[in-house]
Formats: C-alpha cells, structure tokens, sequence
C-alpha cells in the first residue's frame, strides 16, 4: 500500500483529500478537485489516482466521525442528548444493511457527506460498517469524475475554462445546509422515530435552577 503514495504527485493528492475530508465544513467538493488535478493532468492513471483519493477521503472521514464522537459527544452533549442519540445506535444496530446503503448511496453520488459522518460518528456505531461501503463508493465514483475529466482534456483545453467559478452554488448551498441538519439530527426524537414511527422534536430540557 505504502507503494501506491510513493511518487509525489500521488502523495499531494492523499494528503490534499485527506485534508478537505478532515474538514467539518466549507471544502471544496473532492470530485471537483479531482476533475480539475484529471483534467489537468491527463498523463496521470486514472485508476492510481481515483484509488489514492478513495483511500484518503475514507481516511478523512473516519478521522472526522471520530472527532466528532470524542468532542462533541464526549464534551460538549448534556446526557439527555446523548440518550436521545442513542436511540439512534438502538435503531441502526438492526438495520445494518440499511446503514451501509446510506452511505454507499452518498459515496456514489456527489453528494457532500461532512455532515453524515459527523452524525454518524455521535452515535459511537462501529465505523467499520460505513468506512467500507463509502471507500468502494467513492472509488467507483472518483473514477467516473477522473475518467470523465481526462475525456474532456482531449476535446476542451484548459486554459480557457474559469475554475474558479465551477460548482460554487452547489457547494454553497450544500455548506449551508450543514449546521440546521446537525442541529435537527440532534433534536429529532429518535425513540418515538424508530419505536412509534412519528416524527417530532424532542422537548427542550428544564432548566434547573441554581
């Protein structure tokens, strides 16, 4: 493995995904990147290189979900919220193939998966079960981009396109919509979700007097 990232090209590609998955919010979509670096650099394999991504940005998020457990979770939730997360755990702990999919699904798609796994990673669910959907996900998905890319070199050139201004809606609006998910996530009554299948809020908590 250590002989995929061994030349530099490769090894700026794993540590550059990595970072832009490691980051909870406001990164440039990985696909994007990739079509660009693909598009760019057409003599690179398109395989190596959509496999050193898919590598870094499972990486990225595993290191992320597990950030999240440890300081949010750990730190910041009251323990009402923890229990009411925990539902969660309760709920997908039977329905692995279900979870699984989910992520599988998203890691196909371009769909930005920031705040999925921080979600995830507040349940403190085994990561193994969505690492490895995402990473095959992604590898077929990064290769599309990758391919596609490489495709376009031969028809467009390069230095007529504006980079700057591709896909900045769509990750503006997907940023935006990060923190009211998390903030829902957290506030959904997952017991009354998964045990009598109704929607609703969990009821503030009292505030206790000093």
């Amino acid at each position: 493995m250590s002989a995929l990232f061994a030349e530099w090209p490769f090894a700026v590609v794993f540590i550059a995904v990595f970072l832009l998955n490691l980051l909870p919010a406001f990164a440039p979509p990985t696909w994007m990147a990739l079509s660009v670096i693909g598009f760019t650099t057409p003599e690179l394999p398109i395989f190596r290189l959509a496999l050193t991504a898919a590598v870094a940005a499972t990486a990225g998020r595993y290191v992320l979900a597990k950030m999240a457990r440890w300081l949010v979770r750990g730190k910041m939730m009251s323990e009402a919220t923890k229990a009411n997360i925990d539902e969660i755990r309760s709920g997908l702990e039977g329905r692995k193939a279900m979870t699984a999919g989910v992520f599988l699904f998203y890691a196909f798609s371009p769909l930005p998966s920031n705040y999925l796994f921080l979600a995830y990673g507040l349940t403190s669910l085994g990561m193994a079960l969505v690492s490895l959907p995402f990473f095959f996900g992604r590898l077929v998905s990064y290769s599309f981009f990758v391919g596609t890319a490489h495709a376009a070199n031969r028809r467009f050139d390069p230095e007529n396109i504006d980079w700057t201004s591709s896909g900045a809606i769509y990750f503006l609006a997907s940023q935006a919509l990060l923190l009211p998910t998390l903030w829902l996530f957290t506030r959904l009554d997952w017991g009354a979700l998964f045990n009598e299948r109704k929607l609703r809020l969990k009821p503030k908590e009292p505030v206790q007097a000093p």
